[in-house]
């Protein structure tokens, strides 16, 4: 039975970097406790204009006190905020993105949600996805599960009964399955959407998608097959974001074995504009996401 820490120490990660790594991950039960208590909207909007659930803007606030707290974190960017924030007493360097409730909106009908994070160790919360440190995102589903990478694969963990990270499964790849789901309406994709989707039924591809990333992503990271928000007619610059939700969900489909593309380019190589920088999303096994870049880059 490995624990989180062990595994952590046994990667050549510094102390640090365990330190605030189970210290966010021990963020587990305090938000899903918060889940009984937090279940309507509240009457504020994010930076992107969507209406914020209550546990949102709870987790927000818990996990920017309990890093802000810590001392390690001297940049902080989140989904919920319009700005990055820094922390001038901190007396390390590492950077963290985080998205604090992924799939909020489902809340209400009991179906997973989880929280994402990504952590640099160069000071700067808009850097390149190629160079987060770590990755990971804890899933609140029937069990609480951690994914996470330090650059040496992906590694799972379930929390049990004692609040210790129990190793679940190491070395996890991404298989070369059929399973897809895509965001946005039909009516408002483009054309090649439109082509890559047709492609994929033709050939027996499953439609699986929840309208939560992580947990959508999660059954990819398991079964195989792909992920994807598109750019949209009415939305070209896509509805997904590339600081907190991109970077670390597409470094740990790399890390899988897997790939990640706006449907041109990987995504790990570009280098965010500002905090809320939009991109379309395709996400998964390697070779789904060949299929889109062979179709858009003609």
């Amino acid at each position: 039975m490995t624990t989180l820490r062990e595994y952590l120490s046994g990667n050549t990660c510094e102390d640090d970097l365990i330190t605030l790594i189970e210290l966010i991950a021990n963020q587990a039960n305090p938000i899903r406790r918060a889940f009984l208590t937090n279940q309507s909207y509240a009457d504020t909007e994010n930076v992107y204009g969507e209406v914020q659930a209550e546990l949102d803007t709870w987790s927000d606030i818990h996990l920017t006190e309990v890093l802000e707290a810590s001392g390690l974190v001297c940049e902080l960017a989140s989904e919920e905020k319009p700005e990055v924030l820094r922390f001038p007493d901190a007396h390390a360097d590492y950077a963290v993105v985080m998205d604090p409730l992924d799939g909020s909106s489902l809340i209400q009908i009991n179906l997973t949600v989880g929280t994402i994070i990504g952590v640099y160790d160069n000071g700067n919360a808009l850097s390149k996805g190629r160079d987060l440190r770590a990755a990971f995102y804890m899933l609140f589903g029937p069990m609480t599960v951690l994914t996470l990478s330090v650059g040496n694969g992906v590694t799972t963990f379930y929390l049990n009964d004692e609040d210790q990270y129990i190793l679940m499964e190491e070395n996890v790849t991404i298989p070369e399955g059929n399973l897809y789901g895509s965001g946005g309406l039909r009516p408002d994709w483009p054309d090649y959407q439109r082509t890559y989707i047709e492609q994929i039924e033709a050939e027996g591809g499953k439609n699986r998608y929840t309208g939560s990333f992580v947990a959508d992503f999660h059954q990819i990271l398991k079964y195989g097959g792909l992920y994807c928000y598109p750019a949209l007619k009415s939305k070209p610059n896509g509805k997904l974001r590339l600081v907190y939700e991109a970077n670390p969900i597409g470094y740990l489909a790399e890390q899988a074995g897997g790939a990640i593309s706006d449907g041109t380019r990987c995504l790990l190589d570009v280098k965010p504009e500002k905090p809320d920088h939009l991109v379309p999303i395709y996400v998964g096994s390697k070779s789904m996401i060949k299929k889109i870049e062979a179709i858009r880059n003609v």
